[in-house]
């Protein structure tokens, strides 16, 4: 049977899938499949999916914010991985999904997701994907972001002859206290409107006044990952606030609320995100008291968790290869991936840990930085990781790797994008395969 106790002492334990367990071999294993064996499978790098711990999540979110409000919806956030295999996923533990692109919305649409279960952000749609959304059978909600978008959302749908359901992005100048390049809900930011300096009054007074248009509610996004709550606290009074002005002064009503996502996920050892539970109950909480001291009816509610709902369902493996010592400095040890496939430490400086697949719990002997194997010296996956001593050939797992890495992966150096394989009770299925040579020259023109 397989031995989960033995690594439950591991530090970083909560960062790993649920099912992560050692093989009868002593080797890391996750949704009872071998980690070592399924490298030698389907090569690598390679992404493995637990498949369970991506549906025990979703069902955790939808039950805890369930318990606290009476009609709320969670909406996957697709920009942090999506595919047609996972499309349906979603669909089957009866979720929604939001998408920020006419390629997102095609993925969900040919996966036959659910029409009014899709919500379409994004900050600079084109008339050709609003035209997408509100053709055939309408997305449940455009999530419009500015003026331009209002215009031309009104004009198609009007060419569509249909009155299209939206709500409204607005930015309460709320500070998530997170990384500069995720924060979102500030004054100064490319989304949504703000509200002090008037264009969110203005907005809401052009929705309600467009013939083609539904305003049903307003939209937040603070940032991400956030790892305190207060935020959203402190924009569930800034909301209630404005849209009690609104319907005293354009008669708008408050329906739909979403605070959206960005909800934390752990990393690392040192990281421990809120719990799902918490996030629920204070951020209800902070808007049932919003609401009553601004004397408004309860909102559905509607909540968009995309990297605490994929990312650790998810770990990297990764073949070793070069060794480079530097006495007195840095030992590099570099693998077959890097930052074609997870551009987050070089972009954003993120952590992660780095586990031995095939001798997880052996004590570490030295310290040192794993290395990707493309042609910039910022290609880091981790710096200072405390292992064993790794021999080439070894592998090693990077968890909580569900979140944007492969959404944000490239062919820099013509690299072949990584597979995704989902693991469950056993068994191991192909999400999608490796990109091939074929695949990287298929768009060239001769």
């Amino acid at each position: 049977m397989p031995n989960v106790a033995s690594l439950n002492s591991l530090p970083y334990r909560h960062v790993l899938p649920h099912t992560t367990a050692l093989s009868p071999a002593g080797r890391l294993s996750i949704g009872g499949c071998d980690l070592r064996e399924l490298a030698e499978t389907y090569g690598s790098p390679l992404y493995v999916f637990d498949e369970q711990d991506f549906r025990e999540t979703a069902r955790e979110y939808q039950r805890e914010f369930a318990s606290h409000w009476p009609e709320v919806s969670v909406l996957y956030a697709a920009k942090a991985y999506l595919s047609l295999p996972l499309a349906n996923i979603v669909a089957e533990e009866g979720m929604g999904m939001d998408v920020v692109s006419g390629g997102e919305l095609a993925i969900a649409r040919a996966a036959g997701f659910p029409s009014s279960r899709l919500y379409f952000h994004g900050n600079n749609k084109s008339a050709e994907e609003l035209a997408a959304a509100v053709s055939g059978d309408p997305v449940g909600r455009v999530v419009v972001d500015n003026f331009h978008e209002l215009t031309e959302l009104n004009r198609i749908a009007g060419e569509h002859a249909t009155r299209q359901p939206i709500l409204l992005r607005v930015s309460p100048n709320v500070d998530p206290h997170t990384h500069a390049k995720t924060t979102t809900g500030v004054l100064d930011s490319k989304f949504g409107f703000a509200i002090a300096n008037g264009d969110a009054e203005k907005a809401v007074a052009a929705a309600i006044a467009a013939p083609n248009i539904n305003l049903r509610g307003l939209h937040v996004h603070l940032g991400s990952p956030i790892f305190e709550i207060e935020p959203f606290e402190q924009a569930s009074e800034v909301m209630c606030s404005f849209a009690q002005e609104m319907g005293a002064a354009h008669g708008f009503r408050f329906e739909e609320y979403s605070p959206g996502g960005g909800f934390a996920l752990a990393y690392t050892r040192a990281q421990h995100a809120p719990a799902i539970s918490e996030y629920a109950e204070r951020l209800s909480l902070s808007m049932e008291k919003a609401l009553a001291r601004h004397h408004l009816e309860q909102p559905s509610l509607h909540i968009e968790p995309g990297r605490s709902l994929i990312g650790r369902a998810m770990v990297a493996l990764y073949t070793v290869g070069a060794r480079k010592e530097i006495p007195s400095v840095r030992t590099y040890v570099s693998v077959d991936g890097g930052m074609a496939d997870n551009i987050r430490p070089a972009m954003y400086g993120s952590s992660y840990e780095a586990v031995p697949v095939d001798r997880p719990l052996e004590e570490a002997v030295e310290t040192v930085t794993i290395a990707g194997k493309y042609c910039e010296s910022g290609d880091i996956l981790v710096a200072d990781a405390e292992l064993p001593r790794l021999e080439p050939g070894e592998l090693i797992a990077l968890p909580a790797s569900g979140g944007y890495n492969l959404a944000m992966s490239s062919n820099y150096n013509m690299a072949l994008r990584p597979p995704v394989v989902a693991v469950q009770n056993a068994q191991a299925r192909l999400l999608q395969r490796r990109e091939t040579v074929e695949d990287l020259v298929a768009r060239d023109v001769l």
